[in-house]
């Protein structure tokens, strides 16, 4: 998928390209990850949906949930979605940095001069 290290790196418009379609895979990831907090809020807590967004949207951001969980099948998903919702913080972070870094890191590393 990326260049390797005896190739130079992409010209400036394919690099943004390739940064525009990991922006979208990010976006796209945390939109299906919105839903599914929200869903689940709604199914196990029975929160409106404005409610079940605000709890699934402070969970993505880190930030914890706004109502405590008092269903015990809302408590699981609660903690579920709490774990699910750290790793997609993380991966979402490598999806748009990872163009980003590799092409300062070919930069530095290419074996022909650029």
């Amino acid at each position: 998928m990326y260049e390797t290290k005896s190739q130079h790196p992409l010209a400036r418009r394919r690099f943004v390209r390739r940064l525009a379609l990991h922006l979208l895979a990010a976006a796209g990831l945390l939109a299906i990850s919105l839903a599914v907090g929200m869903a689940g809020y709604a199914l196990f807590e029975h929160l409106s949906p404005i409610d079940a967004f605000l709890n699934a949207t402070m969970l993505l951001g880190g930030m914890g949930p706004v109502n405590a969980p008092v269903t015990p099948a809302g408590k699981l998903f609660a903690g579920c979605y709490a774990l699910y919702a750290g790793l997609v913080f993380v991966v979402t972070a490598a999806l748009v940095l990872t163009p980003v870094v590799h092409r300062v890191l070919h930069t530095f590393h290419a074996d022909t001069p650029l």
